[in-house]
């Protein structure tokens, strides 16, 4: 099949993971993949470092997207579909018409939906945002933004969800809809299958880690993932298991009252911050880990980490919000403590520490679940049940 993926995002972090995953995936099975981004925003260009500056369209692109006025905002996604149609048309007459257009789902963006219905093409949309859904940047025009959603996800041929909850969500709210699949996240497996091909003894040297219990986290240090309570009620509790150490990855806007929090506590040598880290590069620290932690997430999504961290044969303790649950059985490839509570989430993780059976147990477990059911071709073979007469090799 010929088939475009549409996308308008940064095209970067876990979005540009995700991108490459289905694309990678759905050209492994033969099929041939195009990507329409706008500039700037290609997903298989290389990231940037922590060091460098980002090009120049990107720094636009995060200059509109945290600078703007959210009113502002909003009316540039709707005038994006002025955009947008001129030029799918110019892409087909270079690529020849597409068999499927995949597009990740962005709110107030409706031109491809109805571009690809005149030309009698299929659009399976992959949604990861709704209009639905309590917002970082509260909408302005909410109304309006629920109204094309609602008319977007009706005339769409097929719809991947991440989670159960965001679907039943949507459903209640829109009614009947296009055919759907449930497909969270997932991990890829020419990255994250074989954590022996790191030198873990190596890498635990050069963050001062021999011989310690350690519990990671990768990601965003931001408010919806609970990383800087999460610490700052651990903090004293580490004082009392000197062999506990926390390695945390990431960077973001609670990175410096983390890393002050930490300072004032005497920890640094319990607490490792890595800060922002190339994703290509997250695997060799996630092969010092000895387990993970994921301290809060929401009752939609479908933390990516997890998967990778699962792949890696590490079982993480995290909020037994539905999304999670579908993929982590509490005591079998991972440990649940109630969403919210992030007391409980810290008992969780003390105890999980001291308990080196229960960690290699629950990790290979985890890496099984991976490798059976959520690797990126499981991804595209969803998505590609959703359109008559497709299969899994190309055509």
């Amino acid at each position: 099949m010929r088939i475009l993926y549409h996308h308008r995002t940064r095209g970067r972090s876990v979005e540009g993971v995700h991108i490459r995953g289905i694309v990678e995936a759905l050209r492994a099975m033969g099929h041939e993949v195009s990507i329409l981004s706008f500039p700037g925003a290609d997903p298989e260009a290389p990231e940037e470092r922590a060091d460098q500056r980002p090009g120049r369209a990107q720094a636009v692109i995060r200059w509109v997207t945290t600078r703007l006025p959210e009113w502002a905002f909003e009316a540039l996604e709707l005038a994006y579909n002025a955009y947008t149609w001129p030029r799918l048309s110019r892409a087909a007459r270079r690529d020849g018409e597409w068999d499927l257009i995949y597009e990740r789902y962005s709110l107030f963006l409706f031109a491809t939906v109805l571009w690809a219905r005149r030309r009698g093409i299929p659009v399976v949309l992959e949604i990861n945002d709704s209009a639905l859904l309590e917002r970082v940047r509260p909408l302005s025009w909410r109304r309006l933004a629920r109204a094309i959603e609602g008319r977007v996800l009706r005339a769409a041929s097929g719809r991947v969800f991440i989670s159960r909850n965001f679907r039943e969500t949507a459903e209640a709210a829109y009614g009947d809809l296009s055919p759907a699949v449930i497909s969270p996240n997932a991990a890829d497996a020419a990255v994250f299958f074989d954590p022996d091909r790191y030198d873990r003894e190596a890498i635990r040297a050069e963050y001062g880690l021999e011989g310690r219990v350690v519990a990671g986290y990768v990601g965003a240090f931001v408010a919806w993932h609970g990383i800087q309570p999460f610490v700052e009620a651990i903090l004293p509790r580490l004082r009392e298991r000197p062999e506990l150490v926390l390695l945390l990855v990431g960077d973001g806007e609670r990175y410096p009252a983390i890393a002050e929090a930490v300072e004032a506590a005497g920890l640094a040598d319990q607490v490792r911050l890595t800060g922002r880290v190339p994703h290509a590069e997250v695997p060799a620290l996630m092969a010092a880990m000895d387990f993970a932690v994921l301290p809060d997430s929401n009752t939609y999504g479908s933390p990516m980490k997890v998967f990778e961290f699962m792949a890696m044969g590490l079982g993480v303790v995290a909020p037994d919000y539905g999304p999670l649950t579908e993929v982590i059985g509490d005591g079998e490839t991972g440990w649940l403590f109630p969403a919210g509570d992030i007391p409980a989430g810290m008992e969780r993780t003390l105890a999980v520490a001291g308990d080196e059976a229960e960690q290699r147990r629950v990790g290979a477990a985890a890496a099984d679940y991976i490798r059976r059911e959520r690797q990126w071709r499981d991804n595209a073979a969803q998505l590609l049940a959703l359109v008559p007469g497709a299969g899994e090799e190309g055509r």
